[in-house]
């Protein structure tokens, strides 16, 4: 389980988290909806500290945490239990495929070289990209390149999956065979908290979809109630530009 309590950060003088509180369980997939500069990505982005809130606590597993005083050994540890996949892949532009997948489980797991070989082999060929093992980034699309980036966080076998829009780079065309990827990874019962714009994969994967909105949760629920009978006049504005309003049930 994860969960964030009252957690905020400011940029400057901008306050992009205001008090924010999610609970994830475990095996759950969560979508966060929301504007650009809702404070989504912030929020994703300070479960694994890539960015470190001004104030709130993490519950990670067994773990209680305070964002503000944070001990480095504890973040370690929720960056070894958990695996971020980037919109903009996030890949070492000098490793190839492969080595991208070893690499965290080499230097952070510890695996010998032939075992971490095997499994990148193995999750290469899981995402379609067994014949592109050798390839380096520059030479892969980037819908490739994004399932090089959760071939990578697969092979870990993380305890939780954060997805930062990881569409949102791709040419249209691109973007189908990355979410199927990411449907899979959602079959397996791996927790998952999703950032992204992609209506339908949320109505279709997502257990529990977060609507934010000026560094808020505005509303939460299943993907059914968001979508069809939102509560809060904000997140049906946010959703008239993509669903139509008729088939709303207010």
């Amino acid at each position: 389980m994860i969960e964030l309590k009252g957690v905020k950060k400011t940029f400057g003088k901008q306050e992009v988290l205001k008090d924010v509180s999610v609970k994830v369980n475990d095996g759950e997939v969560v979508v966060i909806l929301g504007p650009s500069g809702s404070g989504k990505t912030t929020f994703l982005r300070c479960i694994n500290f890539l960015e470190r809130a001004d104030e709130g606590k993490l519950i990670f597993g067994d773990k209680i945490l305070d964002l503000k005083h944070v001990k480095k050994k504890d973040i370690l540890y929720v960056r070894r239990h958990s695996a971020f996949v980037f919109q903009n892949y996030g890949l070492f532009a000098h490793m190839t495929a492969l080595q991208n997948v070893m690499e965290g489980l080499v230097q952070v797991q510890k695996k010998s070289k032939a075992e971490a070989r095997k499994i990148a082999e193995d999750t290469l060929s899981w995402v379609g990209l067994s014949d592109k093992q050798d390839f380096y980034p520059a030479q892969l699309s980037g819908g490739q390149q994004q399932r090089v980036g959760i071939a990578r966080a697969v092979a870990l076998k993380p305890d939780v999956i954060l997805f930062d829009e990881p569409t949102s780079a791709l040419d249209p065309e691109l973007v189908g065979e990355t979410l199927e990827v990411i449907k899979k990874v959602a079959k397996m019962g791996i927790t998952m908290v999703v950032v992204t714009h992609e209506m339908s994969f949320a109505e279709d994967v997502a257990d529990r979809v977060i609507f934010m909105d000026g560094g808020v949760v505005v509303e939460e629920g299943k993907p059914s109630e968001i979508f069809y009978k939102p509560k809060e006049e904000r997140t049906r504005q946010f959703l008239s530009r993509i669903i139509p309003q008729d088939a709303y049930v207010i």
